[in-house]
């Protein structure tokens, strides 16, 4: 057992539209977790959401080895955006659980943190969050755990379960024309399509009102077509979605940033067609958000096919050790050589909260 969090660590649970960033955070962030984590981002994510993130910090002492992203859930219908309030005694529940980076645990400790100091922080948290929320909190959804996070998160009337897992390429490869080589021919055909596509990191010269109604309306065709007689398919889109739709004023924050690449599509006229947004860290690399017009309005087939080998590009020159891809089209996905790395989802009922 390390000495990290034996001690007794503590829990802050702060809200990003009100508090001050806690003391110690961007060190942690930058360390251990991707952009979506940068406060001013959260904060963003807080004000334009319909059950807006808080943010658990977990200390030894001065230093932060831990951290929650938690959506406090009022309910699926819910209209009004960045509720201060709605009474302690409200029904809600919280979910663990990242809404703009699918396939990534909300639930991030330091390496040096050992399973029995999780363990104990997981349940100062629930309690924390208890206190925070008051007698209306229903119990806790961790959504999206690493496999190694679920021993800290499971117990006594907790429910665990495998979710479809995230879609992840490790970088085997020497060459870009490798990788390729690999694809079926009627995949490769959509690579390098005739449209003006341009691509940067910290990008300031984007429409990010076009950009943010091209991709909630591509996030709302891919809920339409998930469900089919009650049952989830492999395309994507969750259902009782608890996600609010992405904010122009957020993307316009998001693709600025030096770890952020953006990629445009856009045809002779100008129009746009498509765009994607990659996180790019040494650690590894994610596709991030992919939207395009469908082919219905004037989009192109296979577009999403010459973005992927785009990202899976830059993953191999840059010498990345991988590339993620989130949980949806896991079988298109799998054509372009992309493995899968388990996921899990852990349900806590309020009677079972901190113990």
């Amino acid at each position: 057992m390390t000495a990290a969090l034996a001690a007794v660590s503590q829990v802050d649970i702060v809200d990003p539209r009100v508090d001050a960033p806690p003391a110690g955070w961007t060190a942690f962030r930058v360390k251990c977790l991707p952009p979506v984590w940068d406060y001013e981002l959260l904060r963003r994510e807080a004000w334009l959401a319909k059950n807006p993130p808080v943010l658990a910090v977990v200390r030894e002492g001065d230093r932060v080895v831990g951290a929650l992203s938690v959506m406090v859930c009022r309910s699926w219908r819910a209209t009004d955006f960045g509720p201060l309030s709605g009474g302690r005694f409200r029904p809600r529940w919280a979910e663990v659980y990242l809404p703009l980076l699918s396939g990534y645990p909300a639930c991030v400790f330091d390496d040096d943190v050992g399973e029995p100091e999780r363990r104990r922080a997981i349940r100062r948290f629930e309690r924390a969050l208890r206190e925070h929320l008051g007698p209306g909190l229903l119990g806790v959804v961790y959504r999206a755990m690493n496999p190694e996070l679920v021993p800290a998160l499971d117990g006594r009337g907790r429910i665990s379960r495998e979710i479809d897992p995230a879609a992840v390429l490790r970088n085997a490869y020497s060459t870009v024309d490798e990788w390729e080589a690999g694809l079926e021919p009627g995949l490769r055909r959509f690579l390098r399509q005739d449209v003006v596509t341009e691509v940067a990191s910290g990008r300031t010269d984007l429409d990010a009102g076009a950009l943010a109604a091209l991709l909630n309306a591509h996030r709302a065709r891919q809920d339409e077509r998930a469900w089919t007689g009650g049952q989830r398919s492999r395309i994507g889109g969750l259902h009782m979605d608890t996600r609010s739709p992405i904010a122009p004023s957020y993307l316009d924050a998001l693709v600025r940033r030096p770890d952020v690449r953006t990629r445009t599509y856009r045809d002779d006229a100008g129009r746009l067609l498509g765009f994607n947004t990659m996180i790019d860290h040494p650690a590894g690399c994610a596709v991030h958000h992919w939207a395009a017009l469908p082919s219905a309005a004037g989009g192109r087939e296979g577009l999403y096919v010459d973005c992927y080998a785009r990202c899976v590009a830059h993953m191999i020159t840059q010498r990345r050790p991988e590339l993620t891809a989130g949980r949806a089209m896991l079988a298109e996905k799998a054509a372009l050589g992309f493995g899968t790395r388990s996921l899990f989802s852990v349900a806590v009922p309020r009677p079972v909260l901190g113990r």
